[in-house]
């Protein structure tokens, strides 16, 4: 008959044993080491220097002064000394420096949380998870980074997300005080999108990119073209806002055919064009004049251009363009004037556009 249990190797107490109080309280020193087996380390190859009565450690490979030899093996220090008790297959150990799980195999300790993982209708890291998003974290940084070629990866990082099929939707939602300020990926397309709101229900797309094709379309940005539907006669020497009352595109609102003026419905630099077509008066030697104003009154430098010569009715024509930094809110109208003699600049030819572009 054996002396001891076969897990545990607890003691037995023998027949006609003397002082079988010394059995027993060894019995239930291992008892208490092993029973719910919690260490506080699992990495240490030297004993820590000063232990507290009931500390259990996982000793680390390579182990050395008191310890040594007793590699893997559960070190107890109890009754001012160290207790060696080597584990058997399917002991479980909680570590609590690392909040983990281990189980013995038989010849290692193997971490239990991997398999814990595998299938899980539901994870919370710092929060609690639902149905609505089974996987939930609150915590204020995240790192993903890639295995490096000498850890055996390839040193690449790919994020993969898919849908089912074009129709439904794939993307980044983003939210300030949990309402959805922006939509950045696939929504019910395959045109990548980004989308804004103000207040999380009314959404306007900044840029669509066409996925066959690669054109990026921005169907927010202001951009305009308009022109003049009559003559528009002017006099000599007297700088005169052309009636620009129609427009062929708005996109924006942004030009005020009402008022023959562009106005800007954010601040930014916009790239602007006109077009001057001449119709005689009384004399062909109008010397033809056009600028852009900003506000009204101040001339936007590099806008203001002259032919001077003999023109041809409703052929010569004079070319403006240039760029300005704009706020928003500001105004631009085309104006015109004559040196020499008067006329008109011609309807429907005669025209203004413009389009934001940083």
């Amino acid at each position: 008959m054996s002396d001891a249990t076969t897990h545990l190797l607890l003691p037995y107490i023998l027949a006609a044993q003397a002082q079988k109080h010394v059995t027993h309280n060894e019995a239930l020193r291992l008892l208490d080491g092993l029973v719910q087996l919690s260490v506080l380390d699992r990495d240490l190859t030297a004993p820590p220097g000063s232990p507290t009565d009931g500390d259990r450690y996982i000793v680390g490979s390579g182990a050395t002064a008191a310890w040594a030899g007793w590699d893997l093996n559960v070190a107890l220090w109890t009754d001012g000394a160290w207790l060696r008790l080597p584990p058997r297959t399917g002991w479980r150990a909680w570590v609590e420096d690392e909040g983990l799980l281990l189980v013995y195999d038989g010849s290692v300790w193997v971490g239990t949380t991997p398999g814990e993982l595998q299938n899980m209708a539901l994870l919370g890291i710092g929060t609690t998870a639902d149905a609505a998003n089974p996987f939930s974290a609150k915590l204020n940084a995240a790192l993903w980074t890639a295995k490096t070629a000498g850890e055996g990866g390839t040193g690449d990082l790919f994020y993969t997300m898919n849908k089912e099929a074009a129709g439904g939707d794939l993307g980044y939602v983003f939210q300030t005080g949990y309402v959805t300020k922006a939509l950045v990926g696939l929504f019910g397309s395959d045109l990548f999108r980004l989308a804004v709101s103000a207040d999380g229900s009314a959404f306007f797309d900044g840029f669509i990119v066409d996925n066959t094709s690669g054109i990026v379309d921005q169907p927010r940005l202001p951009r305009f073209k308009a022109y003049t539907n009559y003559d528009n006669y002017v006099a000599v020497d007297t700088w005169t806002k052309i009636g620009i009352n129609n427009t062929d595109y708005n996109d924006q609102g942004a030009f005020d055919a009402g008022n023959n003026r562009f106005v800007a419905p954010v601040a930014g630099t916009y790239l602007f064009g006109a077009t001057l077509l001449y119709k005689v008066n009384s004399s062909t030697t109008a010397r033809m004049r056009g600028r852009l104003v900003l506000n009204g009154s101040t001339e936007i430098r590099g806008s203001f251009g002259e032919i001077s010569g003999a023109h041809t009715s409703e052929a010569t024509a004079l070319w403006l363009q240039t760029m300005a930094s704009l706020a928003q809110g500001d105004t631009v109208e085309l104006q015109g004037t004559f040196r020499a003699a008067d006329g008109y600049f011609a309807a429907d030819h005669t025209s203004f556009w413009g389009v934001k572009v940083g």
